[in-house]
């Protein structure tokens, strides 16, 4: 079936839950208003209806190929690209100062939700460039910036992040990559990277990698790496394409999903690059990119989850049971489908709620708004993507026996999102991100947004009392929760409960954007559907904090002898 984009949900969450005002109104991005706005949306769900989304099925059945040492991606690939790019929907949040539309990022986010499940293999290319052109922006040269980001603003050239080695998965400081001086100011770098998505392609006309590399004498670990700009052609100063360097693509993986990205096995053997940033300062650049990536790919499992969800709607519509009734008349297809739209309300205003965040950051350099984006960042990932999983597979059993069938399409859907709760770092580190480094401030950022979600709960009692009065339950019991995280010393004990605890963060922030849209509508289908999650989905909180404040000692008395018994 077709993929329609739910533009109307993006302005009915702007407007009502996650206030997007409050950033459009600074100086700023004074220049999104709610008419560019509109034709932002607008225009942004034409193109991934129209031309994104008929991409998505070859991406699937015809995965990108390396032939001769040239990848070639799937069909109609190249040409969606290049719409995509002379949009200018790359760069919908990069500085206009080098051609970007500087636009808040809660808007670029709502673009590449819709982006992600129009054909999320192609999404992946974009994403990445915006998550270079972050990292160029804060760290890079001046001399980086005039070169490199018009081309990647334009979508002339692509970034890729170079991370991982055959023996530094999510240990990036056990990286042997190294680069040496060239006498130049450039240097050869050498190594090899893999799991590198788009790290070659014929889309566009060049690549250009980040590659975190260790110079000679660093030391061991994460505070050795620095970062390089390595281009597959090597530039001049005006931009013009000259020779090819020093680095190829071994081999193209085999992948469960997203066939249609080619995810790479790089080598580089003594290719030029140039320092990003500081000497033993890699990993602070690469964050920039990685935090940006990792909000993108929280919107990338809702994207995933809104294409299934309207995947298994219209079959369900469709596929009548006996003589006249469709199966969404029966109850557990119903209860599927209703907790399938409940949760991608939820996680998508958690991801646009961190946009904003991050937005009002910037806008105006507030440290407790950079305290709530960091605090949203992992729940908005690690939830995001969880929902894409569980409303993927949802859609498969919405399908029965045809959902197990390739043709339907339906599988599709699980198999590419399942990616996203591993790249950009698992969710398992997004959990336990959130139980150490974000908490390092004593839970002052997660006490201000429960606050928050409190003050609003008392407002609406007097109108919605049976949806108010449970989520300030709620909150007050994810309140006790913080409370004993905060005073536990144990990092075990922590990180033992760390993906529950931040599962049941995020079922009480779903609650609290249930009830702004029930406010806002109070006799509508919104207020219906919040009904629907604080009275039945709400509740898994309690269970979920219970195990988050379980500690570490019955975890680890289970030895690896009784796991294998």
């Amino acid at each position: 079936m077709p993929y329609t984009s739910p533009v109307s949900d993006f302005r009915f969450l702007f407007d009502h839950v996650v206030d997007l005002a409050r950033a459009t109104e600074t100086e700023l991005y004074a220049d999104a208003t709610p008419d560019v706005i509109e034709a932002i949306l607008t225009e942004a769900g034409k193109l991934c209806d129209e031309v994104v989304a008929p991409t998505r099925r070859a991406g699937d059945t015809h995965p990108a190929v390396l032939e001769n040492g040239v990848v070639r991606t799937s069909p109609g690939f190249k040409e969606a690209y290049q719409q995509i790019a002379e949009g200018g929907w790359v760069a919908i949040a990069a500085s206009p100062e080098h051609g970007g539309m500087g636009l808040p990022q809660a808007i670029a986010t709502a673009v590449n939700d819709m982006l992600s499940a129009a054909n999320l293999s192609l999404q992946l290319c974009p994403l990445l460039s915006q998550g270079q052109i972050d990292a160029i922006e804060a760290h890079g040269s001046d001399a980086q910036k005039a070169l490199y980001l018009p081309k990647l603003i334009s979508g002339e050239w692509t970034g890729t992040m170079n991370l991982t080695e055959p023996q530094a998965g999510s240990d990036v400081g056990a990286a042997r990559a190294k680069a040496e001086p060239n006498g130049d100011g450039s240097y050869a770098v050498s190594g090899q990277k893999i799991y590198i998505s788009w790290g070659d392609h014929d889309v566009a006309e060049n690549v250009c990698h980040l590659v975190l590399a260790r110079l000679p004498g660093a030391p061991e670990g994460t505070k050795g790496l620095s970062l390089f700009l390595v281009p597959k052609y090597i530039p001049d100063e005006d931009g013009t394409l000259g020779a090819a360097n020093s680095l190829r693509v071994v081999s193209l993986e085999e992948k469960m999903g997203i066939h249609g990205s080619p995810t790479a096995v790089m080598e580089y053997d003594r290719a030029t690059g140039w320092l990003v940033g500081a000497e033993g300062a890699g990993m602070k650049a690469m964050f920039t990119m990685m935090n940006n990536a990792r909000l993108g790919v929280g919107a990338q499992g809702v994207g995933i989850a809104e294409g299934a969800y309207q995947h298994a709607l219209a079959y369900a519509m469709d596929r009548k049971q006996g003589a006249t009734a469709s199966i969404v008349d029966h109850a557990d297809v119903r209860r599927m489908l209703a907790s399938m739209k409940a949760d991608i309300f939820a996680a998508r205003a958690i991801t646009l709620a961190c946009g904003t965040a991050i937005d009002m950051a910037r806008a105006t350099g507030e440290r407790d708004w950079d305290a709530r984006a960091a605090l949203l960042t992992p729940i908005a990932k690690a939830f995001g993507t969880e929902v894409g999983m569980r409303v993927a597979d949802d859609g498969v059993q919405v399908h029965g026996g045809m959902g197990f069938i390739e043709e339907t399409g339906a599988a599709q859907y699980l198999r590419d999102v399942r990616v996203t709760a591993i790249y950009e770092g698992t969710n398992g580190i997004q959990a336990m991100d959130l139980v150490a480094r974000k908490m390092m401030d004593g839970g002052e950022a997660a006490f201000a947004l429960l606050d928050e979600i409190e003050e609003v709960a008392e407002t609406a009692r007097a109108t919605l009392p049976d949806l108010a009065t449970p989520v300030w339950q709620a909150t007050e019991t994810l309140r006790e929760a913080v409370e004993w995280l905060v005073a536990e010393s144990n990092m075990n004990a922590r990180f033992a409960g760390s993906v529950p605890f931040l599962m049941a963060f995020a079922r009480v922030l779903g609650s609290y954007y249930h009830l702004r849209a029930a406010m806002a509508e109070p006799e509508g289908s919104r207020a219906r559907l919040a009904r629907f999650y604080i009275t039945r989905l709400l509740p898994e909180h309690a269970g979920l904090i219970a195990h988050a404040r379980s500690g570490a000692e019955d975890l680890f008395a289970i030895t690896p002898d009784d796991l294998a018994a």
